[in-house]
């Protein structure tokens, strides 16, 4: 049949051009796409050859071979798949135009507002194809059907119109010839898909577990050797070529679990994500119904450096028919499990949409909960009966599930009733870490209230006024040593029905009798001294909101406490450090109605509240409270100035 000039629809070039610019912003992947078509094309011969082996003839060995050509400026693919007729290459290629702009649009639209991607794209449009355009000035064709005797020769540039011709081919299969475009070869380039090196790299990214082998001739030079084995001087050197298989084939993670070994897991994720230490934990899951796929991931012995910073990128890896799709899908698990490592691989996902699209895709969802849920379940298990191990991960990672709780005050999640149990604490009660559940399952009958305690470090927590009434009831109280730590305790409000009281804000409620006589007494104490105590608010002026008498002070004079509203001292410190002055703790005074420091204090009152003493004293007192809190005083000389003056006295 003679050579035939054919035009596109009058869409086209604007199809191509939103094809190239809107959906593939990484040029590099179109050869992704060209051997993820050739893979296909040789599990169709492989298909038809199982009811017709003469398809096959002597040609039985499945081979995708890259031939780049420095000289001629081109790249060609090759496959020894099930090729196409006249008539296929015409319906098959020229898709795009049978389509058209229009429809190919309202298939993305629809499918963006379905949050669905599950149809294949690349089989409908021809999309995958079409983005060798991004590469090349023109693409050739050569292509033979198993079985036929013609071949057929298609070549466009691109530009709304193809020839198509009959041709000769000694074998069947497809040949898709690219001439590069200038950016892709000349001398300098960023990308020259004429080197070989290049071209290996490419396909270890992005076709390394394409299931038949990728191959390319490599030439290189050597000096010849004398009978010694040295290199003869001058000599002219010898060009070798030597064929090299490009990919691995063998997929790790399409192996049963029975075959692999702690090593096999170790030295893939070692190699791969470039770990230098074995996992703590590896997850290899394979899932059959709605969606299918299969999950290889792990937990790093390590969190990286600058996990909690803005540049950290979270993210798995996506694989479709083992064809790499995207290194960093940031929207399949939620970001508290960002620190997780590994890949999805799955064939319900399409290769050829935008990570925007994609990652709205209902099938990406769906196997994202299904992963999540499963690491959830892991970690509780790990908690229950691996202690020890799951007391490792905590360290390296609890930060980022606490960060988790607090973000879902934004998110409206159900991350709390997801996290809340893996949270562990230190805790006053032999200094060891400990749950929630722990917790309340060891407290007396007569608590009601989970109490905890913030600080920078244990010791300080030990130290402070407000613990000893605490200890010495053997009240346990959890330790809150991280920043976030309180934010998350404040998103989750209570557990199993116990709320949580900070020991430094609010009335100290124990819930026991003795409690109830001593607020009883407080009361008593408050309003006895009720003008001493404005006298001394009105001295402090906006420094503290109010000053009043302490009820779980035992030895110290006085401590700092925050109302059970607002923000407290350790999260006014927090957003002090990011630079947010305007979250203020409302700041309460306590004194020890008990302490010798009270009745010094009401003496020198009844000289006159304009007293420098009085003055003083109630500057000494709130300055002190301030150091007890690890707050430096607001004027440091001042302060040792007046502590001198009344050491002196």
């Amino acid at each position: 049949m003679a050579k035939e000039t054919r035009e596109f629809q009058a869409e086209t070039q604007e199809l191509l051009n939103l094809m190239i610019n809107s959906i593939y912003t990484n040029k590099e992947i179109f050869l992704r796409e060209l051997i993820s078509n050739a893979s296909d094309a040789i599990d169709k011969v492989h298909f038809a050859s199982l009811t017709n082996s003469s398809l096959l003839g002597d040609d039985t060995e499945y081979q995708i071979f890259l031939i780049p050509d420095k000289n001629s400026h081109t790249l060609t693919i090759s496959d020894n798949g099930i090729g196409m007729t006249r008539d296929e290459v015409t319906e098959n290629i020229g898709t795009i135009a049978k389509s058209g702009t229009k429809a190919f649009l309202e298939q993305l639209k629809q499918t963006k507002e379905d949050g669905n991607i599950g149809e294949d794209l690349i089989g409908q449009f021809g999309v995958g194809f079409y983005s060798a355009f991004m590469a090349a000035d023109k693409v050739t064709i050569l292509t033979k059907k198993a079985g036929e005797d013609t071949a057929t020769r298609w070549e466009s540039t691109g530009d709304g119109s193809y020839t198509i011709e009959d041709a000769e081919k000694e074998n069947r299969g497809t040949s898709i010839t690219l001439s590069l475009k200038e950016e892709f070869y000349k001398d300098g380039a960023e990308l020259d898909l004429t080197d070989t090196y290049a071209l290996q790299d490419l396909v270890k990214k992005y076709s390394d577990y394409v299931r038949y082998p990728i191959k390319m001739n490599f030439t290189t030079e050597e000096t010849p050797k004398d009978e010694e084995g040295k290199p003869i001087k001058d000599a002219e050197k010898i060009k070798k070529t030597e064929l090299r298989t490009l990919n691995s084939m063998q997929p790790l993670w399409t192996k049963n679990k029975s075959e692999l070994k702690d090593e096999d897991y170790n030295e893939f994720f070692k190699q791969q994500f470039h770990e230098w230490e074995a996992p703590m934990e590896i997850f290899h899951t394979k899932a059959e119904g709605n969606v299918t796929y299969t999950a290889l991931l792990a937990i790093p012995a390590h969190a990286p450096f600058n996990l909690y910073h803005t540049n950290y990128e979270p993210g798995v890896s996506l694989y479709s028919r083992h064809v790499f799709i995207m290194d960093k899908c940031k929207d399949l698990l939620p970001d508290y499990l960002g620190f997780i490592k590994g890949l999805v691989d799955s064939p319900d996902l399409s290769l050829n949409i935008s990570r925007e699209l994609l990652q709205q895709s209902s099938e990406l969802k769906t196997i994202g909960r299904a992963i999540e849920k499963n690491i959830l379940k892991t970690l509780e298990r790990n908690l229950k009966n691996k202690r020890e191990a799951y007391e490792k991960f905590w360290n390296e990672y609890g930060k980022s599930l606490k960060i988790g709780i607090y973000n879902s005050m934004y998110t409206g999640s159900d991350t709390i009733d997801k996290l809340k149990n893996l949270l562990l604490f230190k805790s006053s009660k032999e200094g060891k870490l400990v749950s929630l559940k722990e917790y309340v399952e060891r407290m007396p009958e007569s608590q009601k209230k989970i109490y905890y305690a913030t600080a920078k470090d244990e010791g300080t927590i030990e130290k402070l006024p407000q613990m000893e009434l605490l200890r010495d009831k053997g009240i346990e109280v959890l330790y809150l040593l991280d920043n976030v730590d309180e934010f998350a305790i404040e998103a989750i409000r209570e557990y199993e029905g116990k709320s949580f009281h900070s020991i430094s804000r609010g009335d100290l409620d124990l819930g026991d009798a003795e409690s109830e006589e001593v607020k009883k007494e407080t009361e008593e104490i408050q309003k006895t001294n009720d003008d001493l105590l404005k006298d001394i608010k009105e001295t402090l002026g906006d420094k503290v909101a109010e000053v009043k008498i302490s009820n779980r002070l035992k030895s110290s004079a006085v401590c700092l406490v925050t109302d059970e509203a607002g923000p407290s001292l350790a999260m006014e410190k927090t957003f002090a450090d990011m630079e947010n002055p305007f979250f203020k703790a409302r700041r309460i005074l306590e004194i020890n109605p008990h302490h010798d420091l009270f009745g010094r204090l009401k003496a020198i009152y009844k000289e006159g509240k304009e007293s420098e003493d009085f003055k003083d004293y109630c500057d000494l007192l709130y300055t002190q409270a301030l150091i007890i809190e690890g707050i430096l005083p607001e004027n440091p000389v001042d302060f040792a100035n007046k502590v001198a003056k009344l050491m002196a006295k």
